[in-house]
């Protein structure tokens, strides 16, 4: 199969007049995508809403990371429509509206041995290091330290990244992306490098977004149906999958 042969199509719940009415937090609209003379994508169309948790599924070269690029506000498409936040791309200043949406990315490329509070920190500021001669407030600070111990981290606050396990990492990241109060996350296949124990501890912690943060999006990309959390509402599915 090639890119030009590669289409998508959503996988959704009954919806009634009711889902409408819930604001919409992401809107792709016939949107194509070439690079190098080939077409990546071609014509995908979906809408997330508040609170829902859509998943991406498909093999390497099926287009799911310039998906998600256009999701975080990162990628501009060849054509069609994106808007994210309720903003349209080439409309919008990118940098503020990137660091309204979280993310979550197992490749995450910090370089120092930073602790686990200062890197939760991060995600208030967008950057992978701890911006100089900048210090959260006091309701920052207990935001941050709010999570880490809804997470299970509580014990790890002063732990250094070096020292931490990979599922460990994975649920230091989702706390970093929460911490900025998004409207919108991105999961960037989040199960990366982990063994199965560690896998489904992520997942439930994935899984308590719903509880804890109702109103929060997010979407998540996967090569395979059991990385899936449990409460996934809606999928993205390249046709054949």
């Amino acid at each position: 199969m090639t890119d030009s042969d590669v289409t998508w199509q959503v996988a959704a719940p009954y919806m009634d007049m009711q889902t409408f009415a819930v604001p919409p937090v992401l809107e792709l609209r016939d949107v194509t995508y070439r690079r190098d003379g080939s077409e990546i994508i071609r014509g995908v169309s979906f809408t997330v809403r508040a609170g829902e948790h859509w998943a991406m599924i498909g093999p390497n070269g099926a287009g799911k990371s310039t998906l998600l690029g256009f999701c975080g506000a990162v990628t501009h498409p060849t054509s069609g429509t994106v808007r994210v936040l309720g903003e349209q791309l080439g409309r919008v200043e990118l940098q503020a509206l990137r660091r309204a949406i979280g993310h979550v990315n197992p490749r995450h490329p910090l370089r120092s041995p930073l602790a686990v509070r200062d890197i939760v920190l991060t995600g208030l500021t967008g950057t992978i290091e701890r911006a100089p001669r900048w210090e959260p407030t006091a309701e920052e600070a207990a935001r941050a330290d709010d999570l880490i111990g809804s997470l299970g981290l509580g014990g790890k606050a002063g732990s250094r990244w070096n020292v931490l396990s990979q599922g460990e990492r994975g649920r230091v990241l989702i706390a970093r992306a929460l911490v900025c109060e998004p409207r919108l996350i991105l999961l960037d296949e989040p199960s990366t490098g982990l063994d199965i124990a560690a896998r489904e501890q992520l997942l439930e912690s994935v899984d308590l977004l719903s509880e804890t943060h109702p109103g929060v999006a997010s979407v998540l990309v996967t090569h395979h149906l059991e990385e899936l959390p449990s409460s996934t509402t809606h999928a993205l599915l390249r046709a054949g999958a």
